[in-house]
């Protein structure tokens, strides 16, 4: 229950941070005008400031969506500030420019999120770009030729008096709730950082047009968008480096790094499958990758204030802040024994690849097995306490006396 409860509190600070976050501090800044004094320059200077930011850091990790859709932020937000309402460039259709921005905006971020990520400088980058500028021009044309025909933003799919006082119109509106929804879903189900960027950039957004309808900027919300896409390509990248992209565990690197905030007073436990190079030879590479992860998702679960790491192919790191080895045995012990009893199911070779339309009940039982671990824990001591490499060679000595043992069992 405890776990479960501590699972759940994390998915909600992964969904809200960085980018609820930001948008909060955004939302404060404009409701409390603690940006008044600075306000103009906002407006003239940081767009352009985002923008930069976001093509540096886009070339710099090789992101074109970043680039893209900072791109196509920077223009919308410039688009209202010179051709909305108040602006210096505004030639009477204010209420059009502004439903058709809201219109295209969320349009082109699902649209943008959806590319594969590729150079920008190629032929294919310059068509993506050209497709980004063409869209308000088009929409210039057409308010000067045919303006009525954005009457359509405006139309009311539902007719009821209380919805008159929205915002925005209902299909501004209606776009904007489809994908929400789509991001939203998506975010819960973990699909990593740029998922719940877009969905915080949407927010942002939609935040932003709101502003402009209300006759206030919306460039800090704008802003406030771009940044949390900045974010998110950093947290993706930080993900790449410090995190185990199989079971989601931090990586080898991740625990170089937490090895180093430690003095004295910890314990390290190296884990390792038993015989997993004749299991994933016998059941095939992808069979094996269940297993780590099915034996990742136990370590995970791992109690006395255990931190898991993956070292490495199927060896797993443990490190015991403040623990001893003796005190931290006892939470291997019962890690060990939560592994050995669980039952892995096997797929059959025979499954077909896709599912069956109409669904059969199978005569033969599907095969289980399972699979153990060996564990080795050592301490720091007085000799090497500040020497986090001598520990985890004697984690890893130890590792080697229990499978000299006969594996499935703990040595230190």
């Amino acid at each position: 229950m405890t776990y479960t409860f501590l699972r759940s509190l994390r998915s909600v600070f992964a969904f809200f941070l960085p980018g609820g976050l930001i948008l909060l501090i955004t939302f404060l800044a404009i409701h409390f005008n603690l940006v008044e004094p600075w306000s103009d320059k906002i407006d003239k200077v940081a767009p352009y400031v985002i923008l930069t930011v976001g093509v540096i850091l886009g070339w710099r990790f090789h992101r074109s969506r970043l680039v893209l859709v900072i791109f196509i932020l920077c223009l919308s937000e410039r688009i209202l500030f010179y051709f909305g309402a108040g602006g210096s460039l505004a030639f009477g259709h204010d209420n059009s420019v502004l439903m058709a921005n809201g219109f295209l905006l969320p349009v082109n971020i699902a649209l943008f999120y959806l590319v594969k990520e590729r150079a920008l400088l190629n032929a294919g980058g310059f068509v993506r770009i050209i497709f980004i500028l063409l869209q308000p021009f088009f929409v210039y044309l057409l308010l000067r030729l045919q303006p009525e025909l954005f009457q359509a933003l405006s139309h009311q799919f539902i007719k009821s008096p209380q919805l008159e006082n929205l915002p925005l119109t209902q299909p501004v509106l209606l776009v904007y709730g489809v994908f929400l929804l789509v991001f939203f879903t998506g975010s819960l189900f973990g699909r990593g950082p740029i998922m719940r960027g877009f969905f915080w950039t949407l927010v942002a957004t939609l935040l932003a047009i709101i502003a402009k309808g209300n006759g206030q900027s919306p460039t800090l919300y704008y802003c406030g968008a771009g940044l949390i896409i900045i974010v998110s390509v950093i947290e993706t990248a930080y993900a790449m480096a410090f995190q185990d992209e199989l079971t989601g565990l931090p990586g080898r690197r991740a625990l170089n790094t937490a090895l180093h905030g430690f003095s004295r007073n910890y314990a390290i436990a190296m884990l390792d499958v038993d015989f997993f190079k004749k299991f994933n030879d016998r059941f095939g590479h992808d069979v094996g990758d269940q297993v780590l992860c099915m034996v990742a998702s136990h370590i995970r679960r791992v109690g006395g204030g255990g931190k898991p790491y993956r070292y490495g192919g199927e060896e797993f790191a443990i490190i015991f802040p403040g623990k001893s080895k003796e005190e931290a045995i006892p939470h291997l012990e019962r890690l060990r024994q939560s592994i050995e009893a669980a039952q892995f199911g096997l797929r059959s070779r025979k499954r077909p690849k896709k599912a069956p339309k109409k669904f059969t009940k199978s005569k033969t039982q599907p095969k289980t097995t399972s699979v153990t671990i060996s564990i080795g824990v050592a301490e720091a001591d007085s000799n090497h306490h500040n020497k986090t490499s001598s520990v985890m060679k004697s984690a890893d000595q130890a590792l080697y006396r229990a499978k000299k043992k006969g594996r499935n069992c703990i040595a230190s």
